[in-house]
Protein backbone atom coordinates (compact mmCIF):
# COMPACT_ATOMS: atom_id res chain seq x y z
CA UNK A 1 0.00 0.00 0.00
CA UNK A 2 1.40 3.39 -0.98
CA UNK A 3 0.67 6.50 1.04
CA UNK A 4 0.19 9.46 -1.30
CA UNK A 5 1.07 12.73 0.47
CA UNK A 6 -0.63 16.05 0.19
CA UNK A 7 1.40 19.25 -0.29
CA UNK A 8 2.60 20.08 3.19
CA UNK A 9 3.46 23.77 2.69
CA UNK A 10 4.90 26.21 0.16
CA UNK A 11 8.06 24.09 0.28
CA UNK A 12 5.95 21.09 -0.63
CA UNK A 13 8.07 17.92 -0.32
CA UNK A 14 6.39 15.08 -2.13
CA UNK A 15 7.62 11.74 -0.78
CA UNK A 16 6.17 8.34 -1.65
CA UNK A 17 5.97 6.14 1.46
CA UNK A 18 5.23 2.43 1.32
CA UNK A 19 3.67 1.10 4.52
CA UNK A 20 4.23 -2.51 3.34
CA UNK A 21 7.97 -2.06 2.85
CA UNK A 22 10.46 -3.67 5.22
CA UNK A 23 12.21 -0.28 5.31
CA UNK A 24 10.94 1.73 8.31
CA UNK A 25 8.79 4.74 7.46
CA UNK A 26 11.19 7.24 9.08
CA UNK A 27 14.00 5.81 6.92
CA UNK A 28 11.88 6.14 3.76
CA UNK A 29 11.01 9.72 4.71
CA UNK A 30 14.66 10.53 5.43
CA UNK A 31 15.79 9.08 2.07
CA UNK A 32 13.04 10.85 0.14
CA UNK A 33 13.74 14.25 1.69
CA UNK A 34 17.49 13.86 1.32
CA UNK A 35 17.10 13.02 -2.39
CA UNK A 36 14.81 16.03 -2.91
CA UNK A 37 17.35 18.29 -1.19
CA UNK A 38 20.34 16.98 -3.13
CA UNK A 39 18.69 17.19 -6.55
CA UNK A 40 17.38 20.69 -5.84
CA UNK A 41 13.64 20.07 -5.63
CA UNK A 42 13.90 21.44 -2.12
CA UNK A 43 16.04 24.52 -2.65
CA UNK A 44 18.76 25.55 -0.25
CA UNK A 45 17.61 27.88 2.48
CA UNK A 46 13.93 26.95 2.01
CA UNK A 47 11.78 26.72 5.15
CA UNK A 48 10.55 23.20 5.92
CA UNK A 49 7.12 22.43 7.40
CA UNK A 50 6.96 21.61 11.09
CA UNK A 51 6.95 17.97 12.10
CA UNK A 52 3.30 18.13 13.15
CA UNK A 53 2.19 19.58 9.81
CA UNK A 54 4.34 17.13 7.87
CA UNK A 55 3.00 14.17 9.85
CA UNK A 56 -0.61 15.26 9.30
CA UNK A 57 -0.10 15.70 5.57
CA UNK A 58 1.66 12.35 5.12
CA UNK A 59 -0.62 10.41 7.45
CA UNK A 60 2.21 9.25 9.69
CA UNK A 61 3.07 9.73 13.35
CA UNK A 62 4.85 12.85 14.49
CA UNK A 63 7.62 10.66 15.96
CA UNK A 64 8.32 9.30 12.47
CA UNK A 65 8.67 12.82 11.06
CA UNK A 66 10.84 13.88 14.01
CA UNK A 67 13.21 10.93 13.58
CA UNK A 68 13.70 11.76 9.88
CA UNK A 69 14.32 15.45 10.66
CA UNK A 70 16.79 14.52 13.42
CA UNK A 71 18.80 12.35 11.05
CA UNK A 72 18.84 15.02 8.30
CA UNK A 73 19.90 17.68 10.81
CA UNK A 74 22.68 15.51 12.21
CA UNK A 75 24.08 14.97 8.71
CA UNK A 76 23.91 18.65 7.77
CA UNK A 77 21.01 18.64 5.30
CA UNK A 78 18.67 20.60 7.58
CA UNK A 79 19.33 23.51 9.93
CA UNK A 80 17.24 24.10 13.03
CA UNK A 81 17.07 27.63 14.34
CA UNK A 82 15.94 28.42 17.87
CA UNK A 83 12.35 29.64 17.69
CA UNK A 84 12.90 30.05 13.95
CA UNK A 85 11.91 26.71 12.48
CA UNK A 86 13.71 24.18 10.26
CA UNK A 87 15.38 25.06 6.96
CA UNK A 88 17.22 23.30 4.16
CA UNK A 89 20.94 23.87 4.71
CA UNK A 90 22.56 26.46 2.46
CA UNK A 91 25.72 24.37 2.24
CA UNK A 92 25.14 20.68 1.65
CA UNK A 93 27.55 18.07 3.00
CA UNK A 94 27.64 16.38 -0.40
CA UNK A 95 29.59 19.35 -1.78
CA UNK A 96 32.28 18.73 0.81
CA UNK A 97 32.37 14.94 0.91
CA UNK A 98 32.09 14.02 -2.75
CA UNK A 99 34.24 14.82 -5.76
CA UNK A 100 32.66 16.48 -8.73
CA UNK A 101 30.94 14.14 -11.13
CA UNK A 102 32.60 14.28 -14.52
CA UNK A 103 30.55 13.91 -17.65
CA UNK A 104 31.45 10.79 -19.66
CA UNK A 105 33.69 11.52 -22.62
CA UNK A 106 32.04 11.98 -25.96
CA UNK A 107 32.76 9.02 -28.23
CA UNK A 108 33.92 10.20 -31.65
CA UNK A 109 35.84 8.71 -34.53
CA UNK A 110 39.62 8.38 -34.09
CA UNK A 111 40.20 10.33 -37.31
CA UNK A 112 38.24 13.29 -35.92
CA UNK A 113 40.23 13.26 -32.65
CA UNK A 114 43.54 13.15 -34.51
CA UNK A 115 42.57 16.03 -36.77
CA UNK A 116 41.43 18.31 -33.97
CA UNK A 117 43.52 17.28 -30.96
CA UNK A 118 45.70 19.78 -29.15
CA UNK A 119 49.44 19.68 -29.53
CA UNK A 120 51.42 18.27 -26.62
CA UNK A 121 52.27 21.81 -25.55
CA UNK A 122 48.64 22.88 -25.99
CA UNK A 123 47.34 20.00 -23.89
CA UNK A 124 49.79 20.86 -21.10
CA UNK A 125 48.79 24.53 -21.30
CA UNK A 126 45.07 23.73 -21.22
CA UNK A 127 45.59 21.56 -18.14
CA UNK A 128 46.93 24.37 -15.95
CA UNK A 129 44.37 25.16 -13.20
CA UNK A 130 43.98 28.84 -14.05
CA UNK A 131 40.87 30.62 -12.73
CA UNK A 132 37.96 30.31 -15.13
CA UNK A 133 36.55 33.36 -16.88
CA UNK A 134 34.36 35.43 -14.63
CA UNK A 135 30.77 36.39 -15.34
CA UNK A 136 31.04 40.06 -16.27
CA UNK A 137 27.27 40.50 -15.83
CA UNK A 138 27.69 39.98 -12.10
CA UNK A 139 29.65 42.46 -9.98
CA UNK A 140 32.71 40.99 -8.21
CA UNK A 141 31.71 39.33 -4.95
CA UNK A 142 33.83 38.97 -1.83
CA UNK A 143 36.46 37.63 -1.67
CA UNK A 144 37.41 37.42 -5.37
CA UNK A 145 41.19 38.03 -5.66
CA UNK A 146 42.72 40.65 -7.90
CA UNK A 147 39.91 43.19 -7.55
CA UNK A 148 40.96 46.68 -6.39
CA UNK A 149 38.56 49.29 -4.97
CA UNK A 150 36.66 49.91 -8.20
CA UNK A 151 34.09 51.88 -6.21
CA UNK A 152 36.79 54.43 -5.32
CA UNK A 153 38.42 54.88 -8.72
CA UNK A 154 38.31 58.57 -9.83
CA UNK A 155 36.14 57.99 -12.88
CA UNK A 156 35.25 61.68 -13.30
CA UNK A 157 38.91 62.69 -13.35
CA UNK A 158 39.80 59.94 -15.82
CA UNK A 159 36.92 61.06 -18.05
CA UNK A 160 38.14 64.67 -18.00
CA UNK A 161 41.65 63.63 -18.96
CA UNK A 162 40.27 61.47 -21.77
CA UNK A 163 38.11 64.32 -23.06
CA UNK A 164 41.09 66.67 -22.90
CA UNK A 165 43.11 64.26 -25.03
CA UNK A 166 40.41 64.07 -27.69
CA UNK A 167 39.95 67.87 -27.78
CA UNK A 168 43.66 68.39 -28.45
CA UNK A 169 44.05 65.39 -30.74
CA UNK A 170 46.65 65.49 -33.47
CA UNK A 171 45.17 63.42 -36.32
CA UNK A 172 48.50 61.65 -36.70
CA UNK A 173 47.78 60.00 -33.34
CA UNK A 174 45.03 57.98 -35.05
CA UNK A 175 47.64 56.04 -37.04
CA UNK A 176 49.70 53.11 -35.73
CA UNK A 177 51.83 53.80 -32.69
CA UNK A 178 55.27 52.60 -31.67
CA UNK A 179 55.48 48.94 -30.66
CA UNK A 180 57.38 49.86 -27.47
CA UNK A 181 54.54 52.12 -26.40
CA UNK A 182 53.51 55.78 -26.15
CA UNK A 183 56.71 57.70 -25.43
CA UNK A 184 55.24 60.08 -22.78
CA UNK A 185 53.92 57.04 -20.88
CA UNK A 186 57.28 55.29 -21.04
CA UNK A 187 58.93 58.41 -19.66
CA UNK A 188 56.35 58.81 -16.89
CA UNK A 189 56.75 55.15 -15.83
CA UNK A 190 60.56 55.40 -15.79
CA UNK A 191 60.44 58.51 -13.60
CA UNK A 192 57.85 57.02 -11.24
CA UNK A 193 59.73 53.75 -10.81
CA UNK A 194 63.01 55.54 -10.07
CA UNK A 195 61.41 57.39 -7.14
CA UNK A 196 58.92 54.80 -5.86
CA UNK A 197 60.82 51.53 -6.42
CA UNK A 198 64.47 52.39 -6.93
CA UNK A 199 64.43 51.00 -10.49
CA UNK A 200 67.40 52.12 -12.62
CA UNK A 201 66.28 52.60 -16.21
CA UNK A 202 65.68 55.01 -19.05
CA UNK A 203 62.43 55.27 -20.97
CA UNK A 204 64.05 53.29 -23.80
CA UNK A 205 64.12 50.23 -21.53
CA UNK A 206 60.38 50.46 -20.79
CA UNK A 207 58.13 48.37 -23.06
CA UNK A 208 54.36 48.90 -22.71
CA UNK A 209 52.40 45.63 -22.78
CA UNK A 210 48.83 44.46 -22.32
CA UNK A 211 49.33 43.48 -18.67
CA UNK A 212 51.89 41.39 -16.83
CA UNK A 213 50.80 38.17 -18.55
CA UNK A 214 51.85 39.49 -21.93
CA UNK A 215 55.14 40.60 -20.41
CA UNK A 216 55.75 37.01 -19.27
CA UNK A 217 54.74 35.61 -22.64
CA UNK A 218 57.13 37.88 -24.55
CA UNK A 219 59.97 37.26 -22.11
CA UNK A 220 59.71 33.47 -22.22
CA UNK A 221 59.39 33.38 -26.00
CA UNK A 222 62.47 35.55 -26.44
CA UNK A 223 64.75 34.04 -23.79
CA UNK A 224 63.82 30.35 -23.42
CA UNK A 225 64.33 27.34 -25.65
CA UNK A 226 62.21 24.18 -25.28
CA UNK A 227 63.55 22.08 -22.43
CA UNK A 228 65.30 24.93 -20.61
CA UNK A 229 65.01 24.62 -16.83
CA UNK A 230 63.17 27.42 -15.03
CA UNK A 231 62.85 27.94 -11.27
CA UNK A 232 59.32 28.78 -10.18
CA UNK A 233 58.29 29.70 -6.64
CA UNK A 234 56.19 26.95 -5.08
CA UNK A 235 53.48 27.80 -4.29
CA UNK A 236 53.65 30.42 -6.98
CA UNK A 237 51.88 32.48 -9.60
CA UNK A 238 49.79 30.35 -11.96
CA UNK A 239 50.21 32.83 -14.80
CA UNK A 240 53.96 32.29 -14.73
CA UNK A 241 53.49 28.53 -14.80
CA UNK A 242 51.26 28.96 -17.85
CA UNK A 243 53.82 31.12 -19.65
CA UNK A 244 56.63 28.63 -18.97
CA UNK A 245 54.46 25.74 -20.11
CA UNK A 246 53.63 27.58 -23.34
CA UNK A 247 57.37 28.06 -23.91
CA UNK A 248 57.91 24.30 -23.37
CA UNK A 249 60.29 24.98 -20.50
CA UNK A 250 61.14 22.43 -17.81
CA UNK A 251 59.53 23.89 -14.69
CA UNK A 252 61.45 23.32 -11.45
CA UNK A 253 59.26 24.04 -8.38
CA UNK A 254 61.40 25.70 -5.70
CA UNK A 255 60.00 26.06 -2.17
CA UNK A 256 59.47 29.42 -0.48
CA UNK A 257 59.69 30.28 3.19
CA UNK A 258 59.37 33.45 5.27
CA UNK A 259 62.42 34.90 3.44
CA UNK A 260 61.15 34.16 -0.06
CA UNK A 261 62.43 31.63 -2.58
CA UNK A 262 64.93 29.15 -1.10
CA UNK A 263 67.89 29.73 -3.39
CA UNK A 264 69.90 26.82 -1.96
CA UNK A 265 67.06 24.44 -2.82
CA UNK A 266 66.94 25.76 -6.38
CA UNK A 267 70.68 25.25 -6.77
CA UNK A 268 70.32 21.64 -5.64
CA UNK A 269 67.38 20.96 -7.97
CA UNK A 270 68.62 22.72 -11.12
CA UNK A 271 71.94 24.57 -10.72
CA UNK A 272 72.11 25.36 -14.44
CA UNK A 273 68.57 26.73 -14.85
CA UNK A 274 68.13 29.34 -17.58
CA UNK A 275 65.64 31.53 -15.72
CA UNK A 276 63.92 32.12 -12.37
CA UNK A 277 60.59 33.80 -11.63
CA UNK A 278 60.24 35.61 -8.29
CA UNK A 279 57.94 38.12 -6.60
CA UNK A 280 60.36 39.48 -3.97
CA UNK A 281 58.40 42.50 -2.70
CA UNK A 282 55.28 40.45 -1.86
CA UNK A 283 55.46 36.77 -2.76
CA UNK A 284 52.38 35.49 -4.53
CA UNK A 285 50.40 33.89 -2.98
CA UNK A 286 51.92 33.56 0.53
CA UNK A 287 52.99 37.20 0.96
CA UNK A 288 56.61 36.76 2.12
CA UNK A 289 59.12 39.59 1.55
CA UNK A 290 62.45 38.34 0.21
CA UNK A 291 65.24 39.10 2.66
CA UNK A 292 68.32 41.10 1.68
CA UNK A 293 70.52 38.03 2.17
CA UNK A 294 68.28 35.91 -0.06
CA UNK A 295 68.28 38.64 -2.76
CA UNK A 296 72.06 38.74 -2.87
CA UNK A 297 72.21 34.94 -2.97
CA UNK A 298 69.83 34.91 -5.93
CA UNK A 299 71.84 37.54 -7.82
CA UNK A 300 75.10 35.64 -7.18
CA UNK A 301 73.58 32.40 -8.48
CA UNK A 302 72.21 34.13 -11.59
CA UNK A 303 75.66 35.50 -12.34
CA UNK A 304 77.31 32.08 -11.96
CA UNK A 305 74.62 30.28 -13.99
CA UNK A 306 74.31 33.02 -16.63
CA UNK A 307 70.56 33.02 -15.91
CA UNK A 308 67.79 35.58 -16.23
CA UNK A 309 65.62 36.76 -13.32
CA UNK A 310 62.00 37.82 -13.87
CA UNK A 311 60.97 40.13 -11.04
CA UNK A 312 57.18 40.40 -10.76
CA UNK A 313 56.43 43.58 -8.79
CA UNK A 314 52.66 43.31 -9.17
CA UNK A 315 51.48 45.09 -5.98
CA UNK A 316 54.56 46.33 -4.15
CA UNK A 317 53.21 49.89 -3.89
CA UNK A 318 50.18 48.77 -1.89
CA UNK A 319 51.88 48.72 1.50
CA UNK A 320 50.56 49.53 4.97
CA UNK A 321 53.50 49.29 7.36
CA UNK A 322 57.15 50.18 6.93
CA UNK A 323 59.00 51.19 3.79
CA UNK A 324 59.24 48.62 0.99
CA UNK A 325 62.63 47.32 -0.01
CA UNK A 326 63.90 48.69 -3.34
CA UNK A 327 63.26 46.56 -6.38
CA UNK A 328 65.70 43.73 -7.04
CA UNK A 329 66.34 45.32 -10.42
CA UNK A 330 67.78 48.40 -8.72
CA UNK A 331 70.57 46.46 -7.00
CA UNK A 332 71.37 44.21 -9.97
CA UNK A 333 74.82 45.22 -11.24
CA UNK A 334 74.84 42.49 -13.88
CA UNK A 335 71.77 43.47 -15.95
CA UNK A 336 70.05 40.11 -15.44
CA UNK A 337 66.74 41.27 -13.99
CA UNK A 338 63.65 41.76 -16.17
CA UNK A 339 61.22 43.87 -14.16
CA UNK A 340 57.47 43.39 -14.70
CA UNK A 341 54.69 45.67 -13.46
CA UNK A 342 50.99 46.23 -14.07
CA UNK A 343 48.28 48.82 -13.48
CA UNK A 344 45.57 46.18 -13.04
CA UNK A 345 45.95 46.11 -9.24
CA UNK A 346 46.61 49.80 -8.60
CA UNK A 347 44.01 51.23 -11.02
CA UNK A 348 41.54 48.81 -12.65
CA UNK A 349 41.92 45.44 -14.43
CA UNK A 350 39.99 46.41 -17.57
CA UNK A 351 42.68 48.97 -18.43
CA UNK A 352 44.92 46.09 -19.65
CA UNK A 353 48.14 48.09 -19.47
CA UNK A 354 51.40 46.96 -17.93
CA UNK A 355 55.09 47.32 -18.59
CA UNK A 356 58.34 45.41 -18.65
CA UNK A 357 61.70 47.06 -17.92
CA UNK A 358 64.41 45.19 -19.81
CA UNK A 359 68.21 45.43 -19.99
CA UNK A 360 69.30 47.83 -22.74
CA UNK A 361 70.73 45.00 -24.84
CA UNK A 362 67.27 43.38 -25.00
CA UNK A 363 65.18 46.47 -25.75
CA UNK A 364 65.18 46.15 -29.53
CA UNK A 365 64.30 42.44 -29.41
CA UNK A 366 61.38 43.15 -27.08
CA UNK A 367 60.09 45.91 -29.36
CA UNK A 368 60.12 43.49 -32.28
CA UNK A 369 58.39 40.76 -30.28
CA UNK A 370 55.71 43.24 -29.21
CA UNK A 371 55.16 44.17 -32.84
CA UNK A 372 54.75 40.52 -33.82
CA UNK A 373 52.35 39.82 -30.93
CA UNK A 374 49.75 42.54 -31.50
CA UNK A 375 51.67 45.68 -32.57
CA UNK A 376 50.80 47.90 -29.56
CA UNK A 377 48.19 48.73 -26.91
CA UNK A 378 45.56 51.44 -27.36
CA UNK A 379 47.38 54.76 -27.80
CA UNK A 380 44.41 56.65 -26.37
CA UNK A 381 44.47 54.75 -23.07
CA UNK A 382 48.26 55.06 -22.92
CA UNK A 383 48.06 58.82 -23.40
CA UNK A 384 45.43 59.27 -20.69
CA UNK A 385 47.45 57.13 -18.28
CA UNK A 386 50.58 59.16 -19.05
CA UNK A 387 48.75 62.34 -18.08
CA UNK A 388 47.31 60.64 -14.99
CA UNK A 389 50.82 59.75 -13.79
CA UNK A 390 52.60 62.97 -14.84
CA UNK A 391 49.91 65.12 -13.20
CA UNK A 392 50.47 63.51 -9.79
CA UNK A 393 47.06 61.82 -9.78
CA UNK A 394 48.53 58.32 -9.68
CA UNK A 395 50.63 59.00 -6.59
CA UNK A 396 47.65 60.60 -4.82
CA UNK A 397 45.42 57.65 -5.75
CA UNK A 398 47.95 55.20 -4.31
CA UNK A 399 48.09 57.13 -1.02
CA UNK A 400 44.29 57.07 -0.75
CA UNK A 401 44.11 53.37 -1.52
CA UNK A 402 46.72 52.48 1.10
CA UNK A 403 44.63 54.11 3.83
CA UNK A 404 41.38 52.63 2.49
CA UNK A 405 42.78 49.11 2.14
CA UNK A 406 44.20 49.19 5.65
CA UNK A 407 40.69 49.90 6.98
CA UNK A 408 39.16 47.16 4.85
CA UNK A 409 41.77 44.63 5.93
CA UNK A 410 40.98 45.38 9.57
CA UNK A 411 37.25 44.90 8.86
CA UNK A 412 37.97 41.47 7.33
CA UNK A 413 40.19 40.43 10.23
CA UNK A 414 37.57 41.53 12.79
CA UNK A 415 34.86 39.59 10.93
CA UNK A 416 37.06 36.49 10.72
CA UNK A 417 37.80 36.62 14.45
CA UNK A 418 34.15 37.06 15.43
CA UNK A 419 32.63 34.63 12.92
CA UNK A 420 35.34 31.99 12.53
CA UNK A 421 37.54 32.18 15.60
CA UNK A 422 39.35 28.86 15.95
CA UNK A 423 38.31 27.60 12.51
CA UNK A 424 40.21 29.95 10.21
CA UNK A 425 43.78 31.09 10.84
CA UNK A 426 43.99 34.53 9.20
CA UNK A 427 47.13 36.61 9.71
CA UNK A 428 47.34 40.32 8.79
CA UNK A 429 49.47 41.31 5.81
CA UNK A 430 51.77 44.32 5.51
CA UNK A 431 51.18 44.66 1.77
CA UNK A 432 48.89 43.64 -1.07
CA UNK A 433 45.16 43.17 -1.36
CA UNK A 434 44.50 39.74 0.11
CA UNK A 435 45.29 37.52 3.08
CA UNK A 436 45.87 33.80 3.36
CA UNK A 437 43.26 32.07 5.55
CA UNK A 438 44.49 28.64 6.67
CA UNK A 439 41.85 25.94 7.13
CA UNK A 440 41.90 23.23 9.81
CA UNK A 441 43.85 20.09 8.93
CA UNK A 442 41.89 17.64 6.80
CA UNK A 443 39.60 20.24 5.22
CA UNK A 444 39.75 20.35 1.41
CA UNK A 445 40.11 23.96 0.26
CA UNK A 446 38.79 23.17 -3.23
CA UNK A 447 35.61 21.67 -1.79
CA UNK A 448 35.20 24.71 0.46
CA UNK A 449 35.59 26.98 -2.57
CA UNK A 450 32.83 25.13 -4.46
CA UNK A 451 30.48 25.20 -1.49
CA UNK A 452 31.21 28.88 -0.86
CA UNK A 453 30.45 29.67 -4.50
CA UNK A 454 27.02 28.08 -4.06
CA UNK A 455 26.14 30.68 -1.40
CA UNK A 456 27.56 33.65 -3.32
CA UNK A 457 31.06 33.85 -1.86
CA UNK A 458 34.19 33.73 -4.04
CA UNK A 459 37.29 32.43 -2.25
CA UNK A 460 40.20 31.02 -4.24
CA UNK A 461 41.81 27.84 -2.85
CA UNK A 462 45.56 27.82 -2.25
CA UNK A 463 46.26 24.23 -3.29
CA UNK A 464 46.23 24.81 -7.10
CA UNK A 465 49.11 27.28 -6.69
CA UNK A 466 51.37 24.57 -5.29
CA UNK A 467 52.93 21.73 -7.25
CA UNK A 468 53.96 19.96 -4.05
CA UNK A 469 51.25 18.72 -1.63
CA UNK A 470 50.36 21.28 1.03
CA UNK A 471 50.23 20.30 4.69
CA UNK A 472 47.03 22.33 5.08
CA UNK A 473 44.51 23.86 2.74
CA UNK A 474 43.88 27.59 2.69
CA UNK A 475 41.83 30.29 0.99
CA UNK A 476 42.94 33.58 -0.53
CA UNK A 477 40.62 36.33 0.69
CA UNK A 478 40.69 39.72 -1.04
CA UNK A 479 39.64 42.63 1.17
CA UNK A 480 40.66 45.59 -1.01
CA UNK A 481 37.79 45.54 -3.49
CA UNK A 482 34.89 45.37 -1.04
CA UNK A 483 33.26 47.65 1.50
CA UNK A 484 33.39 46.59 5.18
CA UNK A 485 29.67 45.72 5.26
CA UNK A 486 30.05 43.38 2.27
CA UNK A 487 33.09 41.75 3.87
CA UNK A 488 31.20 41.10 7.12
CA UNK A 489 28.18 39.65 5.30
CA UNK A 490 30.36 37.38 3.18
CA UNK A 491 32.28 36.21 6.24
CA UNK A 492 29.01 35.09 7.88
CA UNK A 493 28.25 32.92 4.86
CA UNK A 494 31.81 31.61 4.74
CA UNK A 495 31.54 30.70 8.42
CA UNK A 496 28.62 28.38 7.63
CA UNK A 497 30.60 26.78 4.80
CA UNK A 498 33.77 26.24 6.83
CA UNK A 499 31.84 24.94 9.86
CA UNK A 500 30.07 22.42 7.65
CA UNK A 501 33.38 21.44 6.05
CA UNK A 502 34.95 20.84 9.45
CA UNK A 503 32.02 18.64 10.50
CA UNK A 504 32.29 16.70 7.24
CA UNK A 505 36.03 16.20 7.75
CA UNK A 506 35.44 14.97 11.30
CA UNK A 507 32.76 12.58 10.04
CA UNK A 508 35.09 11.18 7.39
CA UNK A 509 37.85 10.80 9.96
CA UNK A 510 35.53 8.94 12.32
CA UNK A 511 34.29 6.62 9.56
CA UNK A 512 37.83 6.01 8.30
Amino acid sequence: MTLTPRIASAVGPVVALDADSVVPLYEQLYQGLRTAIVDGRLRRGARMPGTRMLADDLGISRNTATLAYDQLSAEGYLERRQRGGTFVARVLPDRLLLTRRVAPPLVVAREQVSARALSGRGAALAGIPLPSSVNTRVAPRPFRPGVPALDEFPVALWSRLSAKYWRRLDRRALAYGHSAGHQPLREAIAQHLAVARGVRCTSEQVIIVGGSQQALDLTTRLLLDPGDAVWLEDPGYLGARAAFTAAEARIVPVPVDEEGIVVAAGERLAPDARMVFVSPAHQHPLGAVMSVARRHALLRWAHRADAWIIEDDYDSEIRYRGRPQPALQGVDADDRVIYVGTFSKTLFPALRLGYVVVPTRLAEAFQTARLVADRHSSVVEQAVLAEFIAGGHYARHLRRMRALYAERQEALLDAARSQLGGLLDVQPTDAGMDVVAWLPAGVDDRAVQRAAHDVGVEARPLSPFSQAPLARGALLLNFAGYEPGALRSAMKLLAVVVSTAVQAAELLSAVG
